[in-house]
């Protein structure tokens, strides 16, 4: 697959994860404390559907990262794909530490410090989601120059 399009791919995936770990962290999250009845069913619900949206974009974006940090396209360089790489960490460690725990306690019902405590961490990935999307924009207009300038 060529830097470019692996790249475009990438961008694709970064965007529709901090497009939707905001619309988790502004709306979708903070109602779960005005779910007064039902909310292990909902929150189950939750889980389900929202896995089989973030879970194939988390993938694609892990793997097309780890393929542009070994063969960075033409006007990027490796070290720009690991500072992504490690924006990557910060998200699927808080993930998969701090996030998916929470979520597993709040199977038992809502809990109010539990839903703090995971409004707290989804907030480090939102913003570490929002740093990935800058610096896959920065990229891709740097890619996107460098074409440019070739073709004139």
């Amino acid at each position: 697959m060529s830097g470019p399009l692996l790249l475009t791919i990438h961008a694709a995936a970064t965007w529709a994860l901090v497009g939707l770990i905001w619309t988790v962290h502004v709306v979708h999250y903070p109602l779960f404390a005005a779910v007064k009845t039902g909310f292990r069913a909902y929150h189950e619900a939750h889980m389900q559907r929202i896995t089989l949206v973030v879970g194939p974009l988390m993938l694609a974006e892990l793997l097309t990262a780890f393929m542009l940090w070994s063969d960075p396209p033409r006007g990027t360089s490796s070290g720009l794909w690991l500072a992504g790489l490690v924006l990557l960490g910060i998200v699927w460690l808080e993930t998969g530490l701090f996030a998916v725990p929470q979520h597993g306690r709040l199977e038992a019902g809502f809990d109010p410090s539990t839903h703090r405590a995971l409004m707290a961490g989804n907030l480090v990935r939102t913003l570490a989601w929002t740093a990935r999307g800058v610096l896959v924009t920065w990229a891709l207009l740097r890619v996107l120059r460098g074409a440019a300038e070739a073709a004139a």
